[in-house]
């Protein structure tokens, strides 16, 4: 009994230190307290390889310096299948009367005099601008301008803010305006 306790303690010590034993090896410790900022892993590679690296000397002479290629002039030689394709687009593009862009949502509610009063106000101050007032029962809706770009469309709302503060953006299919091109 005295035995077989002692190779009980003695197997159980040994187990315990096998488990503290360090698995790789042992890196010096800077301090004893806790690392508490974060730094980057530095790797330190196994063996110098250095000497193996190529090695390249500087060029002896200078190197010349690149001429720009030569310019070659356009011609202004179509033939007349590309010509008529040219036509026929242009003639296509003179037809097309609306396109993606936005529109100012000025006012959606109930009340048809606060609408209109919404609209006098903008188009009394921007008469410039398209306003397009429609009723789905039973709701009142107030869109404002049509604008191809969202830079155009984000300028007037900050316009029509003043007028209409809750005003908002959308993306609606716009009507193109022949008389600016």
């Amino acid at each position: 009994m005295k035995h077989l306790l002692r190779n009980v303690l003695l197997l159980s010590a040994l187990f315990s230190l096998g488990a503290c034993a360090s698995s790789g090896p042992a890196t010096p410790a800077a301090s004893t307290a806790p690392d508490t900022t974060r730094k980057a892993a530095v790797t330190v590679p196994a063996e110098d390889l250095s000497r193996y690296r190529p090695a390249f000397s500087a060029p002896k002479t200078p190197v010349a310096p690149v001429t720009p290629a030569r310019v070659v002039p356009p011609t202004n030689h179509v033939n007349a299948q590309v010509e008529q394709r040219l036509r026929d687009q242009a003639y296509t593009n003179q037809n097309v009367k609306y396109a993606q862009g936005y529109r100012i949502l000025a006012y959606v509610g109930l009340e048809k005099e606060q609408a209109m009063a919404i609209r006098r106000s903008v188009i009394s101050r921007y008469p410039e601008e398209t306003d397009y007032l429609t009723f789905k029962q039973p709701i009142f809706r107030l869109w404002v301008g049509d604008y191809l770009t969202r830079l155009d469309a984000e300028q007037a709302l900050l316009r029509i803010r003043a007028l209409a503060p809750k005003a908002e953006l959308e993306s609606a299919q716009v009507v193109i305006n022949k008389a600016a091109y």
